[in-house]
Protein backbone atom coordinates (compact mmCIF):
# COMPACT_ATOMS: atom_id res chain seq x y z
CA UNK A 1 0.00 0.00 0.00
CA UNK A 2 2.69 2.72 -0.06
CA UNK A 3 0.36 5.52 1.07
CA UNK A 4 -2.35 3.71 -0.92
CA UNK A 5 -0.52 4.70 -4.12
CA UNK A 6 -1.29 8.42 -4.03
CA UNK A 7 -3.16 9.64 -7.09
CA UNK A 8 -1.52 12.90 -8.18
CA UNK A 9 -4.81 14.22 -9.52
CA UNK A 10 -6.25 14.05 -6.00
CA UNK A 11 -3.46 15.10 -3.65
CA UNK A 12 -0.03 16.67 -3.87
CA UNK A 13 2.81 14.77 -2.24
CA UNK A 14 4.92 16.41 0.46
CA UNK A 15 7.78 15.40 2.73
CA UNK A 16 7.92 13.57 6.04
CA UNK A 17 6.54 15.80 8.79
CA UNK A 18 9.83 15.37 10.71
CA UNK A 19 11.65 17.01 7.79
CA UNK A 20 9.21 19.94 7.76
CA UNK A 21 9.63 20.30 11.53
CA UNK A 22 13.41 20.70 11.08
CA UNK A 23 13.07 23.08 8.13
CA UNK A 24 10.64 25.26 10.08
CA UNK A 25 12.97 25.29 13.09
CA UNK A 26 15.78 26.53 10.84
CA UNK A 27 13.59 29.25 9.38
CA UNK A 28 12.56 30.43 12.86
CA UNK A 29 16.12 30.34 14.23
CA UNK A 30 17.39 32.62 11.45
CA UNK A 31 15.64 35.56 13.11
CA UNK A 32 15.33 34.32 16.70
CA UNK A 33 18.41 33.34 18.71
CA UNK A 34 16.16 32.13 21.55
CA UNK A 35 15.02 29.09 19.53
CA UNK A 36 16.81 26.11 21.10
CA UNK A 37 16.68 22.41 20.18
CA UNK A 38 17.59 19.89 22.89
CA UNK A 39 18.15 16.33 21.68
CA UNK A 40 18.82 12.94 23.25
CA UNK A 41 21.21 11.49 20.67
CA UNK A 42 18.41 12.14 18.19
CA UNK A 43 19.48 15.02 15.98
CA UNK A 44 19.90 12.57 13.10
CA UNK A 45 16.55 10.83 13.44
CA UNK A 46 14.92 14.20 14.19
CA UNK A 47 16.36 15.60 10.92
CA UNK A 48 18.17 18.30 12.93
CA UNK A 49 21.67 17.82 11.53
CA UNK A 50 21.29 20.85 9.18
CA UNK A 51 19.89 22.90 12.07
CA UNK A 52 22.90 22.02 14.25
CA UNK A 53 25.33 22.85 11.47
CA UNK A 54 23.74 26.25 10.85
CA UNK A 55 23.10 27.11 14.52
CA UNK A 56 25.65 25.22 16.64
CA UNK A 57 25.01 27.50 19.64
CA UNK A 58 21.28 26.79 19.54
CA UNK A 59 21.35 23.02 19.91
CA UNK A 60 22.08 21.02 23.07
CA UNK A 61 22.91 17.30 22.99
CA UNK A 62 22.35 15.41 26.24
CA UNK A 63 22.91 11.87 24.96
CA UNK A 64 20.59 8.95 25.62
CA UNK A 65 19.18 10.43 28.83
CA UNK A 66 15.56 11.45 28.33
CA UNK A 67 15.00 12.58 31.94
CA UNK A 68 17.96 14.93 31.58
CA UNK A 69 16.61 16.09 28.22
CA UNK A 70 13.36 17.24 29.83
CA UNK A 71 15.10 18.79 32.85
CA UNK A 72 17.54 20.76 30.69
CA UNK A 73 14.71 21.88 28.39
CA UNK A 74 12.69 23.05 31.41
CA UNK A 75 15.66 25.02 32.73
CA UNK A 76 16.25 26.72 29.38
CA UNK A 77 12.56 27.59 29.07
CA UNK A 78 12.50 29.06 32.58
CA UNK A 79 15.35 31.34 31.47
CA UNK A 80 13.34 32.64 28.51
CA UNK A 81 14.43 30.30 25.72
CA UNK A 82 11.93 28.86 23.21
CA UNK A 83 12.84 25.27 23.77
CA UNK A 84 12.03 22.21 21.66
CA UNK A 85 12.96 18.91 23.36
CA UNK A 86 13.34 16.27 20.64
CA UNK A 87 13.41 12.52 21.29
CA UNK A 88 11.76 9.31 20.03
CA UNK A 89 8.14 9.47 21.18
CA UNK A 90 8.24 6.02 22.80
CA UNK A 91 11.04 7.00 25.20
CA UNK A 92 10.15 10.66 25.71
CA UNK A 93 6.62 9.91 26.89
CA UNK A 94 7.52 6.93 29.09
CA UNK A 95 11.06 7.21 30.43
CA UNK A 96 10.75 10.93 31.17
CA UNK A 97 7.10 10.98 32.23
CA UNK A 98 7.80 12.15 35.79
CA UNK A 99 9.93 15.03 34.51
CA UNK A 100 7.24 15.98 32.00
CA UNK A 101 4.64 15.99 34.76
CA UNK A 102 6.70 17.95 37.31
CA UNK A 103 9.42 19.95 35.52
CA UNK A 104 7.29 20.97 32.53
CA UNK A 105 3.57 20.86 33.35
CA UNK A 106 3.42 21.42 37.12
CA UNK A 107 6.16 24.06 36.88
CA UNK A 108 4.42 25.62 33.86
CA UNK A 109 7.53 25.80 31.68
CA UNK A 110 6.68 26.51 28.02
CA UNK A 111 8.62 23.61 26.49
CA UNK A 112 7.54 21.97 23.25
CA UNK A 113 8.15 18.24 23.67
CA UNK A 114 8.66 16.73 20.20
CA UNK A 115 8.04 12.99 19.93
CA UNK A 116 9.68 11.78 16.71
CA UNK A 117 9.24 8.41 14.94
CA UNK A 118 5.90 8.17 16.72
CA UNK A 119 3.23 5.50 16.74
CA UNK A 120 4.53 2.45 14.90
CA UNK A 121 6.97 4.39 12.70
CA UNK A 122 9.85 2.24 13.96
CA UNK A 123 8.04 -0.78 12.48
CA UNK A 124 9.96 -4.01 12.92
CA UNK A 125 11.88 -2.72 15.95
CA UNK A 126 8.74 -3.76 17.77
CA UNK A 127 6.74 -2.90 20.85
CA UNK A 128 9.66 -1.43 22.80
CA UNK A 129 9.99 1.26 20.12
CA UNK A 130 6.28 1.92 19.49
CA UNK A 131 4.55 4.86 21.15
CA UNK A 132 0.96 3.67 21.52
CA UNK A 133 0.53 5.03 25.03
CA UNK A 134 1.56 8.68 24.72
CA UNK A 135 -1.86 10.28 24.17
CA UNK A 136 -3.29 8.31 27.09
CA UNK A 137 -0.60 9.11 29.65
CA UNK A 138 -0.26 12.76 28.67
CA UNK A 139 -4.02 13.36 28.51
CA UNK A 140 -4.02 12.43 32.21
CA UNK A 141 -1.64 15.30 33.03
CA UNK A 142 -2.94 18.82 33.53
CA UNK A 143 -1.55 21.81 31.62
CA UNK A 144 -0.35 20.29 28.35
CA UNK A 145 -1.55 20.63 24.75
CA UNK A 146 -1.26 17.43 22.67
CA UNK A 147 -0.85 17.85 18.91
CA UNK A 148 -0.46 15.34 16.05
CA UNK A 149 -0.22 17.18 12.70
CA UNK A 150 -1.52 15.28 9.68
CA UNK A 151 0.41 16.87 6.82
CA UNK A 152 3.20 19.32 6.02
CA UNK A 153 0.93 22.36 6.24
CA UNK A 154 -0.27 21.46 9.72
CA UNK A 155 3.29 20.64 10.79
CA UNK A 156 4.73 23.99 9.76
CA UNK A 157 1.85 25.88 11.35
CA UNK A 158 2.09 23.85 14.58
CA UNK A 159 5.82 24.51 14.96
CA UNK A 160 5.39 28.24 14.30
CA UNK A 161 2.55 28.44 16.82
CA UNK A 162 4.55 26.46 19.38
CA UNK A 163 7.40 28.98 19.15
CA UNK A 164 4.93 31.69 20.26
CA UNK A 165 3.06 29.55 22.80
CA UNK A 166 3.60 30.16 26.52
CA UNK A 167 2.39 26.75 27.76
CA UNK A 168 3.68 23.15 27.57
CA UNK A 169 3.04 21.27 24.32
CA UNK A 170 3.55 17.67 23.21
CA UNK A 171 3.83 17.28 19.44
CA UNK A 172 4.38 13.99 17.61
CA UNK A 173 5.69 13.30 14.10
CA UNK A 174 6.15 10.20 11.97
CA UNK A 175 8.73 9.23 9.38
CA UNK A 176 6.60 8.76 6.25
CA UNK A 177 6.26 11.36 3.49
CA UNK A 178 2.73 12.78 3.65
CA UNK A 179 0.42 14.34 1.06
CA UNK A 180 -1.19 17.77 1.43
CA UNK A 181 -4.74 16.96 2.48
CA UNK A 182 -6.67 20.12 1.67
CA UNK A 183 -5.08 22.99 -0.22
CA UNK A 184 -8.19 25.14 0.26
CA UNK A 185 -8.56 24.90 4.02
CA UNK A 186 -5.48 26.84 5.10
CA UNK A 187 -6.52 27.38 8.70
CA UNK A 188 -4.72 25.98 11.73
CA UNK A 189 -5.19 26.69 15.40
CA UNK A 190 -4.47 24.57 18.46
CA UNK A 191 -7.73 23.14 19.77
CA UNK A 192 -9.60 23.57 16.45
CA UNK A 193 -10.03 20.57 14.17
CA UNK A 194 -9.48 20.99 10.42
CA UNK A 195 -12.07 19.67 7.97
CA UNK A 196 -10.28 18.12 4.99
CA UNK A 197 -13.32 16.59 3.26
CA UNK A 198 -17.04 17.27 3.63
CA UNK A 199 -20.16 15.09 3.52
CA UNK A 200 -23.35 14.52 5.49
CA UNK A 201 -23.67 10.71 5.68
CA UNK A 202 -20.69 9.71 7.84
CA UNK A 203 -17.93 11.41 9.85
CA UNK A 204 -14.38 10.15 10.22
CA UNK A 205 -12.26 11.89 12.85
CA UNK A 206 -8.56 11.08 12.68
CA UNK A 207 -5.22 12.52 13.73
CA UNK A 208 -1.61 12.42 12.57
CA UNK A 209 -0.71 9.95 9.85
CA UNK A 210 -4.09 8.19 10.01
CA UNK A 211 -5.89 11.15 8.44
CA UNK A 212 -4.66 10.19 4.97
CA UNK A 213 -6.08 6.63 4.99
CA UNK A 214 -9.31 8.12 6.37
CA UNK A 215 -9.37 10.52 3.39
CA UNK A 216 -8.81 7.71 0.86
CA UNK A 217 -11.51 5.56 2.51
CA UNK A 218 -13.95 8.47 2.32
CA UNK A 219 -13.18 8.92 -1.37
CA UNK A 220 -13.78 5.22 -2.03
CA UNK A 221 -17.07 5.27 -0.09
CA UNK A 222 -18.29 8.16 -2.22
CA UNK A 223 -16.98 6.76 -5.54
CA UNK A 224 -18.43 3.28 -5.03
CA UNK A 225 -21.54 3.85 -2.90
CA UNK A 226 -22.32 7.58 -2.98
CA UNK A 227 -21.66 7.86 0.77
CA UNK A 228 -20.59 11.44 1.44
CA UNK A 229 -18.18 11.59 4.35
CA UNK A 230 -16.77 14.42 6.41
CA UNK A 231 -13.12 13.80 7.31
CA UNK A 232 -11.61 15.83 10.13
CA UNK A 233 -7.96 16.15 11.07
CA UNK A 234 -8.41 16.42 14.84
CA UNK A 235 -4.77 17.42 15.14
CA UNK A 236 -5.22 18.63 18.71
CA UNK A 237 -6.15 15.71 20.95
CA UNK A 238 -6.08 17.97 24.02
CA UNK A 239 -7.84 20.35 24.27
CA UNK A 240 -10.40 18.60 22.06
CA UNK A 241 -12.48 20.66 19.65
CA UNK A 242 -15.79 19.75 21.31
CA UNK A 243 -17.70 22.39 19.35
CA UNK A 244 -16.77 20.74 16.06
CA UNK A 245 -17.33 17.28 17.55
CA UNK A 246 -20.88 18.17 18.60
CA UNK A 247 -21.57 19.73 15.19
CA UNK A 248 -20.51 16.48 13.51
CA UNK A 249 -22.80 14.48 15.81
CA UNK A 250 -25.78 16.80 15.44
CA UNK A 251 -27.56 14.97 12.62
CA UNK A 252 -27.11 11.53 14.23
CA UNK A 253 -24.73 10.24 11.55
CA UNK A 254 -22.28 7.44 12.37
CA UNK A 255 -18.84 8.50 13.59
CA UNK A 256 -15.52 6.66 13.22
CA UNK A 257 -12.33 7.73 14.97
CA UNK A 258 -8.93 6.59 13.69
CA UNK A 259 -5.57 6.90 15.45
CA UNK A 260 -2.05 5.47 15.46
CA UNK A 261 -2.40 4.69 19.15
CA UNK A 262 -3.87 2.09 21.46
CA UNK A 263 -7.68 2.17 21.40
CA UNK A 264 -7.50 2.83 25.16
CA UNK A 265 -7.12 6.42 26.31
CA UNK A 266 -6.59 8.22 23.03
CA UNK A 267 -8.54 10.31 20.52
CA UNK A 268 -11.42 7.86 20.20
CA UNK A 269 -12.08 7.59 23.92
CA UNK A 270 -11.83 11.37 24.29
CA UNK A 271 -14.48 11.85 21.58
CA UNK A 272 -16.73 9.03 22.86
CA UNK A 273 -16.56 10.29 26.44
CA UNK A 274 -17.61 13.81 25.51
CA UNK A 275 -20.44 12.70 23.24
CA UNK A 276 -21.84 10.11 25.67
CA UNK A 277 -21.72 12.48 28.62
CA UNK A 278 -23.57 15.11 26.61
CA UNK A 279 -26.42 12.89 25.46
CA UNK A 280 -25.38 12.00 21.92
CA UNK A 281 -26.15 8.45 20.74
CA UNK A 282 -24.52 8.27 17.31
CA UNK A 283 -23.30 4.88 16.06
CA UNK A 284 -19.62 5.04 17.01
CA UNK A 285 -16.45 3.04 16.29
CA UNK A 286 -12.90 3.56 17.60
CA UNK A 287 -10.22 2.31 15.21
CA UNK A 288 -6.62 1.98 16.38
CA UNK A 289 -4.27 -0.61 17.84
CA UNK A 290 -6.11 -3.14 20.05
CA UNK A 291 -5.08 -4.02 23.60
CA UNK A 292 -2.53 -6.70 22.67
CA UNK A 293 1.13 -7.18 21.82
CA UNK A 294 1.63 -5.38 18.52
CA UNK A 295 2.41 -7.51 15.48
CA UNK A 296 5.87 -7.05 13.97
CA UNK A 297 6.21 -5.38 10.58
CA UNK A 298 6.57 -2.06 8.82
CA UNK A 299 4.20 0.79 9.62
CA UNK A 300 2.25 -0.01 6.45
CA UNK A 301 2.00 -3.70 7.35
CA UNK A 302 0.89 -2.91 10.90
CA UNK A 303 -1.72 -0.44 9.63
CA UNK A 304 -3.03 -3.05 7.19
CA UNK A 305 -3.14 -5.76 9.87
CA UNK A 306 -5.27 -3.64 12.21
CA UNK A 307 -7.46 -2.09 9.52
CA UNK A 308 -6.01 1.42 9.80
CA UNK A 309 -5.99 1.60 6.01
CA UNK A 310 -8.15 2.69 3.11
CA UNK A 311 -9.73 -0.77 2.87
CA UNK A 312 -10.17 -1.25 6.63
CA UNK A 313 -11.80 2.14 7.22
CA UNK A 314 -13.91 1.72 4.07
CA UNK A 315 -15.29 -1.59 5.34
CA UNK A 316 -16.04 -0.13 8.77
CA UNK A 317 -17.80 2.81 7.13
CA UNK A 318 -20.01 0.45 5.13
CA UNK A 319 -20.95 -1.43 8.29
CA UNK A 320 -21.88 1.72 10.20
CA UNK A 321 -24.09 3.11 7.45
CA UNK A 322 -25.53 -0.40 6.99
CA UNK A 323 -24.67 -1.10 3.36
Amino acid sequence: MELDKIEEKDLKMGEANQVVFSETMQALAETDKDIIAVTSDSRGSGKLVPFGQQFPKQIVEVGIAEQNLVGVAAGLASAGKKTFAVSPACFLSARALEQIKNDICYSDNPVTLVGISSGVSYGALGTTHHSLHDYAVLRAINNITIVAPADNFETEQAVRLAAKHDKPIYMRFGKKAMPFLNEENKTFEFGKGRVVREGEDLAIIACGETVYPAWTAAKKLEDEHGIKTTVVSMHTIKPLDVKLLEALAQNGRPIITVEEHMVNGGLGEACASHLFQNGYKNPFKIMGIPDEYTVTGSQVEIFDHYGISKEGIYEEGKKLVKI
